[in-house]
């Protein structure tokens, strides 16, 4: 029977997908596992695989159309097989304002929205957002079911002209970052943080690298980075720690059986988590190849759901930027995301006098639903004498 090809859920939360590209034609052969469409979520653009062998066909959404996820938007016929009779002509493409139209109403596509003002439900999110935001609500048109007001609504009205001061000049987002904004505001103003801060003495950190790069290049083709190691480090810190590997769920906190290590990367306008699986089993040179892999990948906009998908910590580094130190907000559900600042010589005391030595300073962003200051405390001292210590564990 013809096999539906539907907007994927690629991520926690997600809604609403943006069809990018279509890589295959209308009537043209496709095989299971063969690259079908790209797919623009908060994250980045990731490709999709066919689900299926056949022939594609019926292909309802235009490059570009934001559509919700579950949605049918082609199909895979076998021979002698033809689209199935219920199958409409292609929606109209979506705005970006209307990014979080419910996936489990498709008629709310269609019909007709209320007119601003009108008494419409307003989302719980979108009601607090507003508020924060001093918006007006009376003036947001829902693109919600039944025209509800959500938190992508207020989002684009507030970057609208018709919300700016006479004069101020807009910058225009992507649906991408827009909706990063919401992901990251959702974060702080839910989940509790709180910080714990530390300096260490990266020597033998930097003599690590320099020793072991050689080795590594030649072998893996591959330069081995501080964040490599710095992965490593953390990695292999969290199997003594399984509570910061852990997550909050309305049922208690769920320990992770795996180690997945987030790797934050910049990416245009937007910051994604490529995450190394099984980080704590892996070897530094088969953690400095899938990082590099995964850092061409995103700088390509060429992600897979793979490459995103189950992360349980993140190691944000901003040292390359010059960055002495900074705090990271939490990818929920994670626990923890450490913040890495530069390593720079500073004056400390080195055996009770003052020297000079290559210090890094080190921010544990932690939930307080899940973790306590000696928690966290103990976890962050245990990366930093795994720093000084390297050969422990290389």
């Amino acid at each position: 029977m013809a096999f539906s090809v539907v907007m994927p859920a690629l991520e926690m939360a997600q809604e609403t997908g943006k069809l990018v590209s279509w890589r295959k034609k209308e009537g043209e052969n496709v095989t299971k596992g063969e690259l079908l469409l790209e797919v623009e979520t908060d994250k980045a653009v990731m490709e999709i695989e066919s689900p299926a062998d056949g022939v594609l066909a019926g292909i309802r959404v235009r490059e570009g159309a934001v559509v919700p996820v579950g949605q049918t938007i082609a199909w895979i016929l076998r021979p002698g097989e033809a689209v199935p009779s219920e199958v409409v002509p292609p929606p109209a493409a979506i705005s970006p304002a209307a990014i979080q139209i419910k996936a489990s109403n498709r008629d709310a596509i269609s019909s007709p929205q209320p007119p601003e003002g009108a008494g419409a439900r307003v989302s719980p999110k979108a009601r607090r957002l507003a508020k924060e935001r001093g918006v007006d609500l009376s003036r947001v048109r829902g693109s919600g079911p039944g025209g509800e007001i959500l938190t992508s609504d207020i989002l684009a009205f507030v970057e609208s002209p018709s919300a700016a001061p006479p004069g101020t000049g807009l910058e225009a987002l992507s649906s991408t970052a827009r909706i990063m904004a919401e992901r990251t505001t959702e974060s702080w103003t839910t989940v509790p943080h709180f910080f714990v801060v530390r300096e260490v003495d990266a020597g033998a950190l930097l003599a690590a690298r320099d020793r072991l790069r050689p080795t590594i290049e030649q072998a893996r083709g591959v330069k081995l980075t501080y964040t490599d190691l710095l992965v490593a480090v953390v990695a292999r810190t969290l199997l003594k720690h399984p509570r910061v590997n852990g997550k909050w769920t309305k049922d208690g906190i769920f320990l992770n059986a795996e180690v997945n290590i987030g790797v934050a990367m910049a990416i245009n306008e937007a910051v994604v988590a490529a995450v190394i699986h099984n980080a704590a089993r892996l070897d530094l040179g088969e953690i400095a190849v899938q990082r590099r892999d995964l850092t061409e990948r995103a700088r390509a906009g060429r992600l897979r759901p793979v490459d995103i998908a189950n992360a349980t910590f993140t190691v944000s580094n901003l040292g390359m930027y010059h960055v002495d130190a900074f705090s990271a907000i939490i990818s929920p559900p994670q626990a923890a995301i450490l913040a890495v600042g530069s390593i720079s010589d500073r004056v400390v005391p080195v055996d009770g006098v003052p020297g000079i030595r290559p210090m890094m300073t080190l921010t544990l962003s932690s939930d307080h639903r899940v973790l306590d200051g000696a928690r966290a405390a103990a976890f962050l001292d245990d990366v930093a004498v795994t720093i000084r210590q390297p050969e422990e564990w290389l």
